[in-house]
């Protein structure tokens, strides 16, 4: 009996650091939710943002390309992590960023760029709008509004708090938001789903929203838009245009991204259901598609199109008038890259998509399967050209025509 029972406390003793071991696995990462089993073993894996500074001669520039008669040029860098802009009314670039938790101001200082870091140290502050000269700056669960903001770059001083009157949710997983003020004097932004794909309230998640500029007066403007990045209103119409990113793990072609169009307010656009035509079989039970309003186009499978733009300048020819360009990020979680560009969604009369075009290219190595850059905005300036903002290399293009 002795024997036995030392044998019993021995087998126990050893199987302590086994044990140990099996409870310090750590849970698998954010990203990886929804993975099948069978997939444990694939070497696919969100691609790792670029923190530093990438030197001017660095930026891949001369990679670039654009249609006949466009020119695009390297117009500021030194921004690590650059995302979305807007644009003051002196003419200032302000950049949100994600991981890196800073705000930029790009002016012009005789030709050339400064960058300045006006705040820092925030939870992923990548929406930012510009209202009446005054900033407003989103991050996971914080709205910070910086009044007169173009009079003191050096010296932004603290930040009207206006958080809990947004009363954000403040879940990390697609909490970054984007950040618009729309034709009717309220601003826009998304609440992305805090999951890949899953069962969630559909009326706290999955959402894009409108508020007062105070933060009063909170509206549903769509629903079942997974995680959107970018939107915009038609110049003429005034309908609100979103991109949309479809989830991961379902496959290398499938979902696609979407553009959406949302004419009336509280349409459902069919997270976590449906994903354009594709019924997704995670969701059991499920709805059927034709229950949802069906996107304007399609934008490649996980291309992540994030900012869009309607073009609202003269200086393209008219053919690019009230077109929509969105810059795609590019894919992680597709074998062959696809993305790392801007596209044209090209608009008819009607406001019907006709085809979407290739615009800046050059960034996706087809050759070698491997990213130079990630443009994740556009900004039509006042001038007419276009801006690009480019994540991995912290910097900016511009686009000009028949210069």
């Amino acid at each position: 009996m002795m024997r036995t029972c030392l044998a019993l406390g021995l087998t126990a003793v050893l199987a302590l650091p086994a044990m140990a071991q099996q409870a310090a696995t750590p849970p698998a990462p954010s990203w990886a939710q929804g993975r099948p089993d069978g997939m444990a073993a694939s070497p696919l894996a969100p691609h790792a943002p670029r923190m530093t500074v990438t030197a001017p001669d660095q930026v891949p520039v001369a990679a670039l390309r654009v249609p006949q008669g466009f020119k695009v040029e390297l117009w500021a860098s030194g921004a690590p992590g650059a995302r979305m802009m807007a644009e003051g009314p002196n003419g200032t670039v302000f950049v949100g960023t994600r991981t890196i938790g800073r705000v930029y101001a790009v002016t012009d200082q005789g030709g050339q760029r400064q960058v300045r870091t006006i705040a820092q140290r925030l939870n992923q502050p990548n929406g930012v709008a510009v209202r009446d000269g005054n900033l407003y700056v989103v991050a996971i669960n914080r709205v910070l509004r910086y009044d007169g903001i173009e009079g003191k770059l050096d010296a932004p001083g603290e930040p009207a708090d206006l958080t809990q009157a947004f009363a954000l949710s403040p879940e990390e997983h697609h909490g970054w938001k984007f950040l618009a003020f729309g034709p009717d004097g309220r601003l826009y932004m998304n609440r992305g789903v805090p999951c890949n794909v899953c069962e969630f309230d559909r009326d706290r998640f999955a959402l894009i929203l409108s508020f007062n500029p105070d933060g009063s007066g909170q509206r549903i403007e769509a629903k079942g838009v997974r995680n959107s990045m970018g939107f915009d209103w038609h110049p003429q119409t005034r309908e609100l245009w979103a991109t949309n990113n479809g989830r991961d793990w379902a496959g290398n072609d499938t979902p696609e991204d979407t553009l959406l169009r949302i004419r009336r307010p509280g349409e459902d656009h069919g997270f976590p259901y449906c994903a354009a035509n594709w019924q997704d079989p995670f969701m059991q039970p499920g709805r059927p598609c034709s229950e949802f309003v069906a996107p304007a186009a399609l934008l490649g499978p996980h291309t992540a199109s994030l900012g869009m733009r309607f073009y609202t300048g003269t200086a393209f020819p008219e053919a690019y008038r009230n077109q929509i360009f969105i810059a795609r990020r590019g894919s992680w979680n597709r074998e062959q890259l696809s993305g790392y560009d801007v596209v044209v969604a090209k608009l008819d009369a009607q406001g019907n998509v006709t085809g979407i075009e290739p615009f800046l290219t050059g960034l996706r190595d087809e050759a070698n399967n491997r990213f130079l850059g990630r443009p994740v905005d556009v900004l039509v300036r006042r001038d007419g050209s276009l801006l690009v903002s480019d994540e991995q290399n912290g910097a900016i293009y511009r686009i000009t025509h028949g210069q």
